[in-house]
């Protein structure tokens, strides 16, 4: 084989393996509903966490699901990827499985990776401390987040233990949610128990308006509120970290 069919060859070879890496990131896009954007000169990683929660059991296959198995090597990743400046989370969620949806949101409370939440469509249940979790969150005028008390489903034993587990688990979420936002831990139970606005159930809705007037979310804003208020953090972070 002569020097220039061999040159060929190996800008075959090059370009094979360009096709199966971008080919490789778009899967992972699709699969994990994830990208990573340059924003004025800044990588960021955006995280969406739509449908509902998946925990420990598999949920039918046409539910839209996030499944937690997948969301948190990703967010150790990024935390650990020196190449990525902050994390945008966008949340769609109905919620789901309370203990896998607080472990996420333990994971990001945690994150010395500047982070930043956006509410579109809905934020309910356990994707509420989810919300309140990154450093800033954002809620769109239009989205609504429902606060509820822990509910299950299926076969439940009738004794007082179980109520007693109930409560203790309400009390996670209760102590997660006052911690991170504005709210109180009163208040929050308030909503939480509060009668009249959900036929089924007992609870509260907030629209976007109301969500930032309680002190859950910090500010009504869009996608580009959200980039915007990140790169400030990403900035106040690179300074913090000069000094």
């Amino acid at each position: 084989m002569n020097e220039e069919a061999l040159k060929n060859e190996l800008e075959d070879n090059e370009n094979e393996d360009e096709e199966v890496e971008s080919e490789s990131n778009n899967n992972a896009k699709n699969q994990n509903g994830s990208v990573t954007v340059d924003k004025r000169g800044r990588y960021i990683h955006c995280l969406t966490i739509i449908g509902q929660i998946e925990g420990h059991y598999i949920l039918p296959s046409q539910n839209k699901t996030t499944k937690y198995e997948h969301v948190i090597p990703q967010l150790v990743a990024i935390e650990e990827n020196k190449d990525i400046d902050g994390l945008l989370i966008i949340l769609n969620t109905v919620g789901g499985d309370v203990e896998a949806g607080l472990a996420i949101a333990e994971l990001i409370a945690g994150m010395k990776t500047p982070t930043v939440s956006l509410v579109l469509g809905g934020g309910h249940s356990i994707g509420v401390p989810l919300a309140a979790s990154s450093s800033y969150s954002f809620i769109a005028p239009s989205a609504t987040m429902t606060v509820h008390p822990v509910r299950m489903t299926g076969l439940v034993l009738g004794v007082p233990q179980t109520m007693s587990y109930f409560e203790q688990m309400q009390e996670r979420i209760v102590k997660f949610v006052a911690d991170n936002s504005n709210i109180s831990a009163n208040r929050f139970r308030e909503l939480m128990l509060a009668t009249g606005q959900l036929v089924m159930d007992v609870g509260t809705v907030l629209d976007g308006e109301a969500a930032v007037k309680e002190g859950l979310i910090d500010s009504l804003g869009s996608l580009s509120d959200a980039l915007d208020k990140l790169c400030d953090l990403i900035d106040e972070n690179k300074i913090e970290e000069e000094d």
